[in-house]
Protein backbone atom coordinates (compact mmCIF):
# COMPACT_ATOMS: atom_id res chain seq x y z
CA UNK A 1 0.00 0.00 0.00
CA UNK A 2 1.50 3.25 -0.91
CA UNK A 3 2.10 5.97 1.93
CA UNK A 4 -0.84 7.85 2.50
CA UNK A 5 -0.49 11.92 3.05
CA UNK A 6 -2.48 14.45 4.54
CA UNK A 7 -3.88 16.41 1.66
CA UNK A 8 -5.23 19.99 1.58
CA UNK A 9 -6.32 21.70 -1.40
CA UNK A 10 -4.41 25.09 -2.31
CA UNK A 11 -7.86 26.51 -2.75
CA UNK A 12 -8.58 25.81 0.63
CA UNK A 13 -6.03 27.33 2.04
CA UNK A 14 -6.71 30.38 -0.05
CA UNK A 15 -10.30 30.37 1.52
CA UNK A 16 -8.57 29.84 5.10
CA UNK A 17 -6.32 32.77 4.82
CA UNK A 18 -9.52 34.97 3.31
CA UNK A 19 -11.83 34.20 6.58
CA UNK A 20 -8.77 34.83 9.21
CA UNK A 21 -8.36 37.71 7.35
CA UNK A 22 -12.33 38.76 7.67
CA UNK A 23 -12.42 37.56 11.00
CA UNK A 24 -15.45 39.18 12.25
CA UNK A 25 -16.13 41.32 9.09
CA UNK A 26 -18.42 38.98 6.72
CA UNK A 27 -19.84 41.05 4.01
CA UNK A 28 -23.59 41.06 4.61
CA UNK A 29 -25.58 40.75 1.34
CA UNK A 30 -28.75 40.40 0.37
CA UNK A 31 -30.24 36.63 -0.35
CA UNK A 32 -26.73 35.21 1.85
CA UNK A 33 -28.01 33.26 4.99
CA UNK A 34 -26.12 31.43 7.58
CA UNK A 35 -27.06 27.71 8.10
CA UNK A 36 -25.07 27.82 11.67
CA UNK A 37 -24.24 24.60 10.69
CA UNK A 38 -20.40 25.45 12.23
CA UNK A 39 -21.75 24.82 15.81
CA UNK A 40 -23.65 22.39 17.67
CA UNK A 41 -25.33 21.40 14.68
CA UNK A 42 -22.37 19.73 13.46
CA UNK A 43 -23.80 16.67 15.50
CA UNK A 44 -27.56 17.63 16.67
CA UNK A 45 -27.91 17.62 12.61
CA UNK A 46 -26.23 14.41 11.33
CA UNK A 47 -27.96 11.39 10.34
CA UNK A 48 -25.95 9.49 12.97
CA UNK A 49 -28.35 5.97 12.15
CA UNK A 50 -26.66 6.52 8.39
CA UNK A 51 -23.26 5.21 9.35
CA UNK A 52 -24.85 1.81 9.25
CA UNK A 53 -24.72 -1.02 8.14
CA UNK A 54 -20.78 -1.61 9.11
CA UNK A 55 -19.31 -4.85 8.23
CA UNK A 56 -16.74 -6.54 9.65
CA UNK A 57 -15.30 -9.57 7.84
CA UNK A 58 -17.88 -9.45 5.12
CA UNK A 59 -20.46 -9.59 7.98
CA UNK A 60 -23.14 -7.19 8.36
CA UNK A 61 -24.04 -5.28 11.31
CA UNK A 62 -26.95 -3.11 11.73
CA UNK A 63 -28.87 -0.61 9.29
CA UNK A 64 -30.91 -1.52 6.44
CA UNK A 65 -28.73 -3.25 4.58
CA UNK A 66 -27.98 -1.07 1.74
CA UNK A 67 -24.91 -1.10 0.42
CA UNK A 68 -23.41 -0.85 -3.23
CA UNK A 69 -23.35 -4.03 -5.19
CA UNK A 70 -19.41 -3.96 -5.94
CA UNK A 71 -18.75 -3.75 -1.97
CA UNK A 72 -15.89 -6.01 -0.93
CA UNK A 73 -17.35 -9.24 0.16
CA UNK A 74 -14.06 -11.15 1.15
CA UNK A 75 -13.30 -11.28 4.94
CA UNK A 76 -9.14 -10.91 4.47
CA UNK A 77 -7.08 -8.51 2.82
CA UNK A 78 -3.50 -8.02 1.89
CA UNK A 79 -2.35 -4.31 1.72
CA UNK A 80 1.06 -3.53 0.31
CA UNK A 81 3.27 -0.60 2.73
CA UNK A 82 5.62 2.10 0.73
CA UNK A 83 8.68 -0.58 0.82
CA UNK A 84 6.43 -2.76 -0.70
CA UNK A 85 5.83 -5.29 2.21
CA UNK A 86 2.68 -7.37 2.58
CA UNK A 87 0.17 -6.54 5.53
CA UNK A 88 -3.10 -8.67 6.18
CA UNK A 89 -5.76 -7.19 7.66
CA UNK A 90 -9.45 -7.34 8.12
CA UNK A 91 -12.15 -5.91 5.80
CA UNK A 92 -14.04 -3.63 7.42
CA UNK A 93 -16.30 -1.39 5.82
CA UNK A 94 -19.38 1.50 6.49
CA UNK A 95 -20.63 4.51 5.08
CA UNK A 96 -18.84 7.70 6.26
CA UNK A 97 -19.97 11.20 5.83
CA UNK A 98 -17.28 12.54 3.84
CA UNK A 99 -18.49 15.94 2.04
CA UNK A 100 -21.14 19.06 2.09
CA UNK A 101 -21.76 20.85 -0.73
CA UNK A 102 -24.00 24.02 -0.40
CA UNK A 103 -26.30 25.31 -3.51
CA UNK A 104 -26.18 29.27 -3.50
CA UNK A 105 -27.77 31.80 -6.00
CA UNK A 106 -25.54 34.41 -4.57
CA UNK A 107 -22.07 34.45 -5.79
CA UNK A 108 -20.01 33.68 -3.08
CA UNK A 109 -21.88 33.47 -0.39
CA UNK A 110 -21.39 29.81 2.21
CA UNK A 111 -24.14 29.05 4.43
CA UNK A 112 -21.67 26.79 5.42
CA UNK A 113 -19.16 28.69 6.65
CA UNK A 114 -22.29 30.68 9.11
CA UNK A 115 -23.21 33.80 6.07
CA UNK A 116 -19.76 34.61 4.94
CA UNK A 117 -19.21 35.97 1.36
CA UNK A 118 -16.54 35.80 -0.98
CA UNK A 119 -15.61 38.76 -3.30
CA UNK A 120 -17.69 37.92 -6.77
CA UNK A 121 -19.31 40.51 -8.10
CA UNK A 122 -23.02 39.13 -9.32
CA UNK A 123 -22.13 38.95 -13.04
CA UNK A 124 -23.29 35.52 -12.87
CA UNK A 125 -26.37 35.74 -10.47
CA UNK A 126 -28.17 32.27 -9.35
CA UNK A 127 -31.98 32.49 -9.64
CA UNK A 128 -34.98 29.84 -9.33
CA UNK A 129 -36.67 31.43 -12.20
CA UNK A 130 -40.18 29.94 -13.67
CA UNK A 131 -42.01 31.88 -16.40
CA UNK A 132 -43.08 34.72 -14.32
CA UNK A 133 -39.73 35.57 -12.93
CA UNK A 134 -36.21 35.40 -12.80
CA UNK A 135 -33.87 34.22 -15.73
CA UNK A 136 -37.26 31.98 -17.18
CA UNK A 137 -37.87 28.83 -16.84
CA UNK A 138 -34.63 27.51 -15.10
CA UNK A 139 -32.80 27.33 -12.58
CA UNK A 140 -28.91 28.21 -11.68
CA UNK A 141 -27.13 27.74 -8.78
CA UNK A 142 -23.56 28.55 -7.85
CA UNK A 143 -21.88 25.86 -5.65
CA UNK A 144 -18.93 25.29 -2.85
CA UNK A 145 -17.77 21.84 -2.15
CA UNK A 146 -16.39 20.66 1.36
CA UNK A 147 -14.53 18.31 2.85
CA UNK A 148 -16.08 16.98 5.40
CA UNK A 149 -14.55 13.91 7.65
CA UNK A 150 -16.51 13.83 10.53
CA UNK A 151 -15.75 10.30 11.66
CA UNK A 152 -11.87 11.12 11.76
CA UNK A 153 -12.34 14.88 13.03
CA UNK A 154 -14.14 13.18 15.96
CA UNK A 155 -11.77 10.71 15.97
CA UNK A 156 -14.42 8.00 15.50
CA UNK A 157 -13.99 4.16 14.25
CA UNK A 158 -11.45 5.44 11.72
CA UNK A 159 -7.92 4.97 11.47
CA UNK A 160 -5.54 6.38 9.10
CA UNK A 161 -5.10 3.43 6.66
CA UNK A 162 -8.76 3.70 6.30
CA UNK A 163 -9.09 7.11 5.40
CA UNK A 164 -8.60 6.83 1.69
CA UNK A 165 -7.86 10.41 0.84
CA UNK A 166 -5.76 11.63 3.79
CA UNK A 167 -8.18 14.49 4.39
CA UNK A 168 -8.39 14.85 8.53
CA UNK A 169 -10.66 18.00 8.72
CA UNK A 170 -13.06 20.75 6.67
CA UNK A 171 -11.37 22.27 3.97
CA UNK A 172 -13.11 23.84 1.14
CA UNK A 173 -12.17 21.71 -2.20
CA UNK A 174 -13.96 23.48 -5.22
CA UNK A 175 -15.41 26.54 -5.84
CA UNK A 176 -17.79 27.17 -9.21
CA UNK A 177 -17.73 30.59 -9.36
CA UNK A 178 -14.26 30.32 -10.52
CA UNK A 179 -14.95 27.30 -12.69
CA UNK A 180 -16.02 28.50 -16.27
CA UNK A 181 -18.19 25.13 -17.15
CA UNK A 182 -20.47 25.65 -14.76
CA UNK A 183 -22.08 28.71 -15.60
CA UNK A 184 -21.67 27.53 -19.79
CA UNK A 185 -23.55 24.81 -21.37
CA UNK A 186 -21.19 24.99 -24.24
CA UNK A 187 -17.96 24.72 -22.56
CA UNK A 188 -19.55 21.80 -19.91
CA UNK A 189 -20.15 19.84 -22.85
CA UNK A 190 -16.55 20.62 -24.81
CA UNK A 191 -14.87 19.55 -21.58
CA UNK A 192 -17.31 16.35 -21.27
CA UNK A 193 -17.63 15.29 -24.86
CA UNK A 194 -19.20 11.96 -23.84
CA UNK A 195 -22.03 14.03 -23.22
CA UNK A 196 -22.62 13.23 -27.15
CA UNK A 197 -23.26 9.68 -26.82
CA UNK A 198 -26.20 10.07 -24.64
CA UNK A 199 -27.70 13.46 -26.15
CA UNK A 200 -30.57 11.56 -27.65
CA UNK A 201 -34.34 10.92 -26.84
CA UNK A 202 -33.43 7.12 -26.34
CA UNK A 203 -30.87 7.61 -24.03
CA UNK A 204 -33.47 9.90 -22.09
CA UNK A 205 -36.14 8.00 -22.01
CA UNK A 206 -34.02 5.00 -20.61
CA UNK A 207 -33.69 6.97 -17.92
CA UNK A 208 -37.32 6.36 -16.85
CA UNK A 209 -35.84 2.60 -15.48
CA UNK A 210 -33.04 4.40 -13.59
CA UNK A 211 -35.98 6.31 -11.53
CA UNK A 212 -38.07 3.24 -11.14
CA UNK A 213 -34.83 1.00 -9.65
CA UNK A 214 -33.51 4.76 -7.39
CA UNK A 215 -36.96 4.72 -5.79
CA UNK A 216 -37.02 1.54 -4.50
CA UNK A 217 -33.55 2.08 -3.51
CA UNK A 218 -30.60 0.53 -5.84
CA UNK A 219 -29.69 3.13 -8.72
CA UNK A 220 -28.59 1.26 -12.06
CA UNK A 221 -25.01 1.69 -12.32
CA UNK A 222 -24.36 1.48 -16.16
CA UNK A 223 -26.72 4.32 -16.29
CA UNK A 224 -24.11 6.58 -16.20
CA UNK A 225 -25.81 9.45 -17.47
CA UNK A 226 -28.70 9.29 -15.50
CA UNK A 227 -29.78 10.85 -11.65
CA UNK A 228 -32.75 8.36 -11.24
CA UNK A 229 -36.05 10.74 -10.97
CA UNK A 230 -33.88 13.94 -10.58
CA UNK A 231 -33.06 14.24 -14.40
CA UNK A 232 -30.54 13.41 -16.50
CA UNK A 233 -26.83 13.93 -15.81
CA UNK A 234 -25.49 16.18 -19.07
CA UNK A 235 -24.34 18.78 -19.22
CA UNK A 236 -22.06 18.92 -16.05
CA UNK A 237 -23.57 22.27 -15.16
CA UNK A 238 -25.25 24.42 -13.16
CA UNK A 239 -28.10 25.18 -15.92
CA UNK A 240 -31.17 23.35 -15.40
CA UNK A 241 -34.03 23.85 -17.61
CA UNK A 242 -37.70 23.74 -16.22
CA UNK A 243 -37.96 24.23 -12.17
CA UNK A 244 -39.64 21.19 -11.11
CA UNK A 245 -38.75 21.74 -7.25
CA UNK A 246 -35.79 23.67 -5.28
CA UNK A 247 -35.20 20.10 -3.62
CA UNK A 248 -35.19 18.22 -6.66
CA UNK A 249 -33.18 20.69 -8.16
CA UNK A 250 -30.13 21.05 -6.07
CA UNK A 251 -30.68 17.18 -6.15
CA UNK A 252 -29.78 16.86 -9.47
CA UNK A 253 -26.68 19.31 -9.27
CA UNK A 254 -25.40 17.48 -6.56
CA UNK A 255 -25.20 14.78 -8.90
CA UNK A 256 -24.04 16.75 -11.42
CA UNK A 257 -20.94 18.25 -9.21
CA UNK A 258 -20.02 14.67 -7.92
CA UNK A 259 -19.90 13.53 -11.43
CA UNK A 260 -18.26 16.69 -12.93
CA UNK A 261 -15.40 15.62 -10.14
CA UNK A 262 -15.12 12.14 -10.93
CA UNK A 263 -14.50 12.98 -14.46
CA UNK A 264 -11.30 15.48 -13.49
CA UNK A 265 -10.18 12.50 -10.61
CA UNK A 266 -10.71 15.31 -8.05
CA UNK A 267 -13.48 12.68 -6.43
CA UNK A 268 -12.32 8.71 -6.45
CA UNK A 269 -13.92 5.55 -5.97
CA UNK A 270 -13.94 4.10 -2.46
CA UNK A 271 -15.86 0.65 -2.92
CA UNK A 272 -15.13 -2.09 -3.87
CA UNK A 273 -12.15 -4.76 -3.59
CA UNK A 274 -9.98 -2.54 -6.11
CA UNK A 275 -9.98 0.33 -3.14
CA UNK A 276 -9.95 -1.42 -0.19
CA UNK A 277 -6.03 -0.74 0.28
CA UNK A 278 -6.46 3.42 -1.29
CA UNK A 279 -8.93 5.13 -3.67
CA UNK A 280 -9.02 4.91 -6.98
CA UNK A 281 -9.46 7.58 -9.97
CA UNK A 282 -13.11 6.45 -11.59
CA UNK A 283 -13.83 8.64 -14.48
CA UNK A 284 -17.90 8.36 -14.12
CA UNK A 285 -20.09 8.46 -11.46
CA UNK A 286 -20.34 5.56 -9.23
CA UNK A 287 -23.91 6.02 -8.16
CA UNK A 288 -23.83 3.37 -5.58
CA UNK A 289 -21.30 4.59 -3.76
CA UNK A 290 -23.17 7.63 -2.73
CA UNK A 291 -25.99 8.09 -0.44
CA UNK A 292 -27.64 12.14 0.65
CA UNK A 293 -28.49 14.14 3.66
CA UNK A 294 -30.37 17.26 3.65
CA UNK A 295 -28.42 19.24 6.16
CA UNK A 296 -29.82 22.59 5.85
CA UNK A 297 -32.56 24.50 6.28
CA UNK A 298 -34.85 21.33 7.50
CA UNK A 299 -32.23 18.28 8.30
CA UNK A 300 -32.68 14.79 7.76
CA UNK A 301 -31.59 12.95 10.80
CA UNK A 302 -33.46 9.97 10.83
CA UNK A 303 -32.36 8.56 7.46
CA UNK A 304 -30.81 8.84 4.19
CA UNK A 305 -31.95 8.55 0.31
CA UNK A 306 -29.88 7.08 -2.58
CA UNK A 307 -28.94 8.76 -5.72
CA UNK A 308 -31.72 9.54 -8.04
CA UNK A 309 -34.82 9.01 -5.47
CA UNK A 310 -37.70 10.50 -5.73
CA UNK A 311 -37.91 13.52 -3.51
CA UNK A 312 -41.46 12.42 -2.63
CA UNK A 313 -40.16 10.16 -0.55
CA UNK A 314 -37.86 12.24 1.78
CA UNK A 315 -37.84 15.64 0.17
CA UNK A 316 -41.40 17.61 1.58
CA UNK A 317 -41.11 20.47 3.77
CA UNK A 318 -37.28 20.41 3.19
CA UNK A 319 -36.52 24.09 2.59
CA UNK A 320 -37.87 27.25 4.27
CA UNK A 321 -39.62 30.00 1.90
CA UNK A 322 -37.24 33.04 1.67
CA UNK A 323 -34.67 32.60 4.19
CA UNK A 324 -34.27 28.51 3.26
CA UNK A 325 -34.38 28.09 -0.47
CA UNK A 326 -29.93 27.80 -0.83
CA UNK A 327 -29.75 23.96 0.67
CA UNK A 328 -26.68 22.42 2.01
CA UNK A 329 -26.77 18.48 1.72
CA UNK A 330 -24.27 15.89 3.14
CA UNK A 331 -22.85 13.32 1.06
CA UNK A 332 -21.97 9.96 2.42
CA UNK A 333 -19.67 7.19 0.82
CA UNK A 334 -19.13 4.08 1.02
CA UNK A 335 -15.58 3.01 2.53
CA UNK A 336 -14.36 -0.59 1.62
CA UNK A 337 -11.18 -1.28 3.58
CA UNK A 338 -8.22 -3.70 4.55
CA UNK A 339 -8.19 -2.89 8.12
CA UNK A 340 -4.64 -4.16 9.53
Amino acid sequence: MKKRTIRRSVLGGVVAGIISMWSGQAIAAAGCYSSDFIGPKMITDVCWNCVLPIRIAGVPMGGDGYYPEDAAKNPLCICKDGAGLPHPGVTTSMWEPARLVEFQRVPGCSSILNGVRFPFNRTFQGSHGNAEHGGGDKTFMHYHYFAFPLLAILNLFVKQSCNPDGYLDMDMMYMSEIDPTWNNDDMAFFANPEAAAVANPIATTACAADAIASTTGRPIKEMFWCAGSWGTLYPLSGNKVGNWSIVNDTSLLTARVLAALHRRGLAWKTSGKKAMCEGKIHPTLPKQQYKFTSVYPRPETKSAHVMGESTMKWGLARKVPAVGEDLVYMIWRWNDCCNY
